[in-house]
């Protein structure tokens, strides 16, 4: 069981999770709770939608970032 374990661990210095909550990924950007809500509504901010959950890719906003096309 360990072994399984170790070998889906993240590597040292990453993190698993690759996406961020429309929040943090504003928080990010410099904005509040409500501005990054209308941004990823306008489509400023690009989502992904799980149901009803939003998130953020991580990938996607290093790209911004740098203001690279997505």
């Amino acid at each position: 069981m360990d072994d399984v374990r170790e070998s889906t661990s993240p590597p040292p210095g990453r993190d698993m999770c690759q996406t961020l909550t429309v929040p943090q990924a504003g928080k990010v950007l410099g904005l509040g709770r409500n501005a990054s809500y209308e941004a990823a509504r306008r489509g400023e901010i690009q989502t992904l939608r799980f149901g009803r959950l939003l998130r953020v890719s991580k990938a996607w906003l290093e790209r911004a970032l740098k203001g690279e096309k997505a």
